[in-house]
């Protein structure tokens, strides 16, 4: 033990209950509590958290924690509330009113976290409170969206370096759960470390074993490897429609499964996850939606039913199954026609620019946004609801959003649980005229113009609850009350749901202002496929072992093979079919059980050598091991 680890080990007992770190935590915390700039690349599932959360607690001063998934915003927010930790976050989902408050309490409180969406760091509320602040660390989740070179470019990270000026002195610890060598450099650049320091974990997984099945029945595949495999998986399916249809398949063989996807109403999917949590549900068919943020660390399997779009999502997702240590399994189904497919898909998630430019014009006009409106404001957006309406494929919607995103026009957050929005659509001398005639609806008005500003121009977030204590009506009744002024057509109201949100960086301009860099829409082509190509290597490689081809991947130099693999297996199948010794061992065991040196005496070889031959046959399950640690044959 170093000195001052004392304060650390103090913080992880109180709060986490845990007596150990695992493998480079204490590394990382150590470079943390140094001061110095740091780049840890930890796989999912590392415990990435601890690593700003415990030198945050061993020091005095607020950690502010910049991530671009309010999800995980939300989930961590309230895990260091039920520690007694003070913690806030501030995102796109929130009014104006909560996040002023939420950045006074930071400026004037207690705060020990603030988690921040990008977006947010370039708006004048946060950058007139951030310097009042006495911030000691800046904590930078999923890293590599500040790379113009990694997989999820978002330019509002940029303005990290922004808040460094503002900053001067304070460390800053960046975090990614996958990033080549050539991001890695692009990241500390422009985080403008003062030092180049990488600290990276293992992406070795010596528990999950890597398998690709190339077929065209990925039904009978999927069906025989969850008869032999014990306990709960994850299958991922691209479309909605393909999770519903799988679940029912597994539900037509007497498998207890479940389907989940955004399309579902947020009750159901509560419910659906909570079954699968609590193992009432054994296998989840999902879209890759899901998982994020859901820690349960006995999945057995995961399967990919369609292949990723790259290494980096493949690895993140299949890394959910083992998280235990147990044996677990991560099957990559490829049938014949998959790669046209993908590729087909491709072509149409990158419109011309004239259709990028179109789309925009069409989201705008959805959204109610006028030219030289929009700048720095929110709006719930329904990409299902409006490809709908507007004869357009999702997926040509979502790759001219990424474009319009990576050229800084607009910022498309993951969905989550959004408060209802209210708007008057009438004016304030209406407005005064109805409350006159209709007393009955006068206080419950004006109650909303006491508690939300802004009602008359834009939507803005209320809370139910909040208008319910103001008012002394019951939620219920508020309910009642608002759908009764939107059958009134007095405000346009949209209830609680769960959707993304599009939030505008900058105003709305006409079509001949909006300009996508044609050298930026090539690039991410290019990039997109050459993660694909990766993709596609992985899954053809039937030579090298599938654990080593992701190490490599992501810049490990020592990676050495698994042993488990579909590929290690194979190859010690096929090293096993020239090893007499391991017949020797079989013929010995199948006169009773014995130990390994038993077997040793009784064939009178070297004991690794015996040991080798027993690891093979227990690879090929020819034998077992029982409770007393003896080997026996499987009949």
């Amino acid at each position: 033990m170093q000195p001052g680890d004392e304060k650390i080990y103090e913080v992880l007992r109180r709060y986490w209950g845990f007596g150990e770190f695992r493998p480079v935590q204490l590394e990382i915390i150590r470079s943390v509590m140094a001061g110095r700039d740091t780049l840890a690349l930890m796989p999912t599932g590392g415990g990435k958290s601890l690593t700003y959360q415990v030198p945050a607690m061993a020091r005095e001063g607020l950690c502010i924690v910049v991530t671009p998934l309010i999800a995980l915003m939300k989930d961590q927010v309230d895990r260091l509330r039920a520690r007694r930790i003070p913690a806030a976050a501030i995102h796109s989902g929130l009014s104006p009113r909560q996040i002023d408050i939420a950045l006074d309490n930071c400026a004037y409180g207690d705060m020990k976290f603030l988690y921040v969406a990008p977006e947010r760091l370039a708006t004048e509320a946060f950058r007139l409170r951030v310097e009042r602040m006495k911030v000691q660390l800046i904590a930078v989740d999923e890293a590599h969206c500040i790379s113009q070179w990694g997989y999820d470019f978002r330019p509002s990270y940029l303005r990290i370096a922004e808040l460094r000026q503002k900053l001067p002195g304070v460390p800053v610890l960046a975090l990614t759960a996958s990033a080549t060598k050539l991001v890695t450099d692009d990241i500390m650049h422009h985080l403008r470390f003062a030092e180049p320091r990488l600290l990276r974990s293992s992406f070795a997984r010596p528990n999950l074993s890597y398998s690709v099945r190339h077929t065209d029945d990925k039904n009978g595949q999927l069906l025989r490897l969850v008869r032999n495999v014990d306990g709960t998986g994850i299958v991922y399916v691209r479309t909605r429609e393909g999770t519903e249809q799988l679940a029912a398949l597994l539900r037509d063989e007497g498998i207890a499964a479940a389907a989940y996807h955004g399309g579902l109403p947020h009750a159901e999917r509560t419910l659906r996850q909570d079954e699968w949590l609590s193992g009432k549900v054994r296998i989840m068919v999902a879209t890759n939606a899901f998982g994020m943020g859901i820690d349960k660390p006995d999945v057995r399997f995961v399967v990919h039913y369609s292949m990723c779009d790259s290494l980096e999502n493949y690895y993140q997702e299949a890394g959910r199954a083992g998280r235990d240590g147990g044996r677990a399994y991560a099957l990559l189904l490829v049938a014949s026609d998959d790669r046209d497919r993908i590729e087909q898909r491709f072509r149409t998630e990158f419109p011309p620019l004239d259709k990028v430019k179109d789309i925009y014009e069409h989201v705008c006009s959805y959204l109610q946004v006028g030219i030289g409106d929009g700048a720095g404001a929110s709006y719930l957006f329904n990409i299902h609801d409006f490809c709908a309406r507007q004869h357009l494929w999702s997926g040509t919607v979502a790759g001219a959003l990424k474009l319009l995103q990576q050229n800084g026009y607009l910022t498309l957050t993951d969905a989550q649980e959004n408060p209802a929005r209210i708007m008057f659509a009438i004016q304030r001398d209406d407005l005064y005229k109805l409350r006159v005639r209709r007393s009955d609806l006068d206080h419950f008005i004006r109650t909303l113009l006491r508690l939300y500003n802004g009602v008359f121009t834009e939507f803005r977030p209320i809370d139910e609850g909040e208008i319910a204590a103001w008012s002394g009506y019951t939620v219920d009744k508020v309910r009642e009350f608002l759908k009764r002024l939107w059958q009134l057509r007095v405000i346009r109201y949209i209830p609680s749901n769960r959707a993304p949100i599009l939030f505008f960086n900058q105003e709305r301009l006409p079509r001949a202002d909006l300009y996508i860099a044609p050298a930026t829409y090539r690039r991410r082509q290019e990039l997109m496929l050459e993660r694909f190509g990766q993709m596609l290597a992985y899954a053809a490689n039937r030579t090298e072992c599938r654990s080593m081809v992701l190490e490599r991947y992501f810049g490990s130099e020592e990676a050495a093979a698994c042993g488990v693999c579909d590929v290690c297996l194979a190859r010690r199948r096929a090293e096993k079919q020239h090893d007499p010794l391991a017949d020797r061992v079989l013929e010995r065991l199948a006169a009773g059980p014995a130990d390994v040196r038993a077997l040793t005496e009784a064939i009178a070889a070297p004991p690794e050598r015996v040991a080798e031959a027993v690891r093979q046959l227990l690879d090929e399950a020819k034998i077992a091991a029982d409770e007393a640690g003896n080997l026996r044959i499987i009949p």
